[in-house]
């Protein structure tokens, strides 16, 4: 195994999934199929990009997720009104 990566998270720094049998482990149970999915379908081009984003999804940010459902919100108020 390489070296452990990590990032921070509120604050606090964690340590981020690095294989992919460790982000599929990291990932809720219910992402995992897509995960499966989109790493048996990426050509050798595509990998890294493809485990660095689900990296990035094994990684819980409470803030970001606030920030994205805001967003979200607030483009539907948007598209009720127009």
């Amino acid at each position: 195994m390489g070296e452990s990566l990590k990032t921070f998270v509120g604050g606090t720094e964690v340590d981020v999934p690095n294989s992919i049998p460790a982000i599929r482990a990291a990932l809720p149970e219910e992402r995992r199929e897509e995960f499966d999915q989109a790493i048996n379908e990426a050509g050798i081009h595509e990998i890294q990009a493809v485990m660095r984003h689900w990296m990035l999804e094994s990684v819980p940010d409470p803030e970001a997720e606030r920030i994205l459902h805001r967003l979200a919100q607030d483009e539907a108020e948007r598209r009720s009104v127009a």
